[in-house]
């Protein structure tokens, strides 16, 4: 899987802030999301989308309101992925190692 749009999203220090309200596991409104702060449910919502085609976030209308719920399956994807480059850096760092002492 493609993990540019995940690390794209994850790179908005907005976005990673919804996403650290909605990792409670309870899905939320864009009201809800949206209060307290000073960013309007329309920059919200844009914040949301991009999240959401990370596939960050689900959708699910609920009603007439739409609640947003943590993906936490394209977390875990991710960070496989970044394990993965630690492995190879790994090895290449202990190559480099090996090939230096001798």
């Amino acid at each position: 899987m493609n993990q540019a749009p995940v690390f794209a999203a994850l790179g908005d220090p907005t976005r990673l802030a919804l996403l650290a309200k909605l990792a409670d596991g309870r899905s939320q409104s864009i009201a809800r999301l949206s209060s307290g702060g000073a960013m309007t449910r329309q920059a919200i919502t844009k914040h949301l989308r991009v999240l959401e085609d990370a596939k960050l976030v689900k959708s699910v209308r609920a009603g007439r309101e739409v609640k947003f719920a943590f993906r936490p399956d394209a977390v875990a994807g991710a960070r496989s992925y970044l394990d993965e480059i630690a492995r190879q850096w790994d090895g290449a760092l202990a190559r480099l190692k090996t090939f230096v002492e001798d």
